[in-house]
């Protein structure tokens, strides 16, 4: 059996520091972590915790010089260095060391074993020391001064407080990763942290991201339009709660306490809704949204610009004179105040708030009409005045009733269409004694409709014989028909859109791309054309045969309703299961031809508008087509809820399509109408020596 001989440890002793030299042994050489300010500092403040590892020196002869060199433990003493230059600490002091005299092991190899064989801190470690003196009292930034580190570093620290103990257990253990666990610190409550870290054990997306986004799903973000709208302070005012992440930009955090938001928004909402119905509408429709093309079947009314008042020209006479003055002083200087930013940013509002007034409108037609109040993506108040719907249209009599039935053109109550003369045919002949008053007398109402039906088909031919002519007055009639639904003026043309609104319309159609890509093009094209439709055949005539195109294009396009309607609706809708199908089918024809593309326009499966509507199965059956089927097993033992949010995140970016959404491909391939092809300027189907299809002025 063999001996072990026992271990004898260094002794220690203080020696004056005027007595210690830096040894060339120490193998520390890049500075890195906390500088020697900090050390020192902490060292005034506590005194010295770990001491210095000595050696007797000797010079070249091997004599001992009375000195000790500092192999290890440096940077402690360059930091008492520092205190003796500042005063702060006595030549002499005695330091505590650890005197080396092992011959067989060098200083270089005692500097390098302090420095490998030391472990930094756990951050789980830093966190309980750092929350039992928050505890004690100590403020925020002592604790930073006594661990050597930040504020920020400290506050972050202190948040892991928020995380279960169970999930601390799992860290301290390596089963998850530090960006983990401070993931989790985005909710304060315990067993949802624990519900979602047993959740995702199931799954392969452990992302931070995907735990902050399960825990903040019932939550609303601070850049939420209704937080906007309402304010955050008056939220936090009213006792709500806002949880920050301080691990990650959260824009401001995710607000908790939904209830009182909705509440805070329908008050608002509800007290802008009555301001506005105060200026004398019949009715006021306020909703933080409303559906998309929500004024469909309602007559318009026209509102005046009201003049100026002479305070509100002054005042902006003022604000002018001063916007001017501000920017020839500041026009050339690199570095602009942030007050005079300020002070342009409010002028630029307050002239805006005097020119951009409400419009005026006819009290009669006010009495009738209403209005809409919603709240913009920027969270701001949008009022969308004067529309009448349908109901309240004024009944207008019927003229036919009031002048007692229809005889001839103009002709008085009673008088009769046929008199003697009249053949059996119903065609008239002239008397050859007819009083010359006679020739005064309005046409027979039988004889113009003859009359203009001749004109009607020779005008049929005329306009088949000019393509140009056709255009225009295809044009005109449906643009009249986008724009003037309202208007008495009519068009000889029999032709109209039928594509009709949008009724059971999927949620946040009118925020989608499209949606806004049609309402700015519409409202563009709005600005162009004349309010009064009468002038409206001049304007078109006015425009190149590039922006004709463009107008028809824009007008045909809401004649279009690819729109699958089941058919037990048949006596709501009057479109049969057959018609519906064909309409469908047509749509994928023009879908190919116009080249179009559903995940470019901005689709992608959400809980929302799809997997939160359908079952588990059909989840399962969109990851596995957009991700593989062992992506798709790893859902298998999720809840419907937590497995169509899941599948969203999965299905993000993936390019898969809800089959109602996707154009089949074609038996014989059609070529694509590009751009080019289709585009302004094109030649017309009808070869003719004239130009490109256009509306000649008259």
């Amino acid at each position: 059996m063999t001996k072990h001989m026992k271990i004898a440890l260094s002794a220690s002793r203080d020696i004056p520091f005027n007595l210690l030299v830096l040894s060339q042994s120490n193998v520390r050489r890049v500075k890195a972590g906390v500088s020697i300010d900090a050390l020192a500092a902490d060292i005034a403040r506590r005194g010295l915790l770990q001491s210095l590892t000595v050696r007797a020196e000797s010079d070249a002869e091997g004599n001992l010089t009375g000195k000790f060199e500092v192999p290890a433990g440096g940077r402690r003493f360059r930091a008492l260095q520092q205190l003796v230059k500042a005063k702060r600490l006595a030549r002499t002091a005695p330091v505590p060391c650890i005197v080396r005299e092992d011959d067989e092991i060098s200083a270089e190899e005692d500097s390098l074993a302090e420095n490998v064989h030391r472990e930094a801190l756990h951050p789980l470690d830093q966190f309980r020391a750092m929350h039992q003196l928050a505890g004690q009292g100590t403020d925020v930034e002592t604790i930073a001064a006594t661990f050597m580190t930040t504020p920020a570093v400290v506050k972050q620290r202190l948040r892991l407080a928020s995380v279960s103990p169970k999930l601390h257990d799992v860290y301290a253990e390596d089963g998850m990763t530090l960006e983990q666990l401070m993931a989790f610190s985005v909710s304060e409550d315990h067993a949802r942290q624990e519900q979602v870290w047993e959740q995702l054990q199931s799954g392969y997306n452990k992302q931070p991201y995907m735990i902050r986004s399960k825990l903040t799903e019932q939550a609303v973000r601070a850049t939420d339009k209704r937080v906007r709208f309402v304010g955050l302070d008056t939220y936090v005012e009213a006792g709500g709660y806002v949880l920050r992440d301080l691990f990650e930009d959260d824009d401001g955090g995710w607000l908790q306490d939904v209830g009182l938001l909705e509440t805070l928004v329908a008050d608002k909402l509800g007290a802008e809704a009555e301001r506005v119905g105060m200026e004398g509408w019949k009715w006021v429709s306020a909703a933080v949204d409303l559906p998309y093309r929500y004024d469909d079947g309602m007559r318009p009314i026209e509102g005046a610009q009201p003049e100026l008042t002479d305070e509100q020209e002054a005042r902006l006479a003022a604000l002018r004179e001063e916007a001017d003055a501000l920017e020839a002083e500041w026009a050339e200087a690199r570095d602009v105040p942030d007050e005079v930013h300020a002070r342009v940013n409010a002028i630029d509002e307050e002239i805006a708030g005097i020119v951009q007034r409400p419009l005026a409108y006819d009290p009669e037609e006010m009495a009738r009409a209403g209005v809409f109040v919603m709240i913009d993506h920027l969270g701001n108040l949008d009022v969308d005045r004067g529309y009448v719907r349908p109901e309240d249209e004024p009944v207008v009599p019927d003229q036919g009733d009031q002048e007692g039935g229809a005889g001839e053109i103009g002709q008085a109550p009673g008088e009769e269409d046929g008199r003697d003369g009249t053949l059996a045919s119903g065609v008239e002949v002239a008397e050859e004694d007819e009083d010359p008053d006679d020739l005064l007398k309005p046409l027979p109402d039988r004889l113009v409709t003859e009359l203009t039906t001749y004109r009607t088909l020779a005008l049929r031919n005329a306009v088949a014989l000019s393509p140009q002519v056709a255009f225009a007055a295809v044009l005109h009639a449906i643009t009249l028909d986008t724009f003037y639904a309202y208007s008495s003026t009519e068009s000889c043309v029999g032709i109209s859109l039928r594509g009709g609104s949008l009724g059971t319309q999927a949620p946040g159609l009118a925020d989608c791309p499209s949606a806004r890509v049609i309402d700015q093009r519409h409202e563009a094209w709005s600005e162009r054309l004349p309010d009064d439709p009468d002038q409206l055949w001049g304007v078109l005539a006015s425009l190149s045969a590039d922006d004709q195109a463009l107008l028809f294009a824009h007008c045909a396009a809401f004649g279009i309703n690819a729109v699958w309607e089941p058919a037990n609706r048949y006596n709501e809708s009057r479109v049969s299961a057959r018609a519906v199908a064909g309409r469908i089918e047509h749509s994928h024809i023009l879908a190919r031809a116009a080249g179009l593309d559903l995940v470019a326009a901005g689709w992608s499966a959400t809980v929302d508008n799809y997997l939160g509507r359908v079952t588990k199965a059909r989840i399962l059956a969109a990851v596995e087509e957009a991700k593989g089927a062992e992506t798709s097993a790893r859902l298998t033992g999720f809840k419907k809820p937590d497995m169509a949010r899941e599948a969203e995140t999965l299905l993000a970016s993936s390019g898969w399509l809800a089959e109602p959404l996707r154009t089949p491909a074609e038996s014989e391939p059609v070529p694509p109408v590009g751009p080019a092809e289709a585009g302004p300027g094109s030649e017309p189907s009808v070869e003719t020596e004239d130009e490109p299809l256009a509306i000649a002025a008259e």
